[in-house]
């Protein structure tokens, strides 16, 4: 149960970071474009930011679990 749990967080954690990775690259890239500024970079990390540790902390968390159910 756990190699199952740890896979399908390990599978939405490389989505969810993925995805907000890609999207918080295109805004900075089309923020940086209008003029480069500090502003753009804040922005991008608040609303990118966030989505990109949460989902990196669910595929640490589903690593986890599955290095945990080899042990087993």
């Amino acid at each position: 149960m756990k190699r199952l749990i740890g896979g399908v967080l390990l599978a939405a954690g490389i989505l969810i970071a993925g995805a907000s990775g890609l999207c918080s690259l295109v805004a900075f890239f089309t923020l940086v474009s209008n003029g480069p500024t500090i502003d753009a970079l804040g922005i991008v990390l608040l609303f990118g930011g966030i989505p990109l540790l949460a989902g990196l902390a669910v595929l640490q968390f589903g690593r986890s679990l599955l290095r945990r159910a080899g042990d087993d």
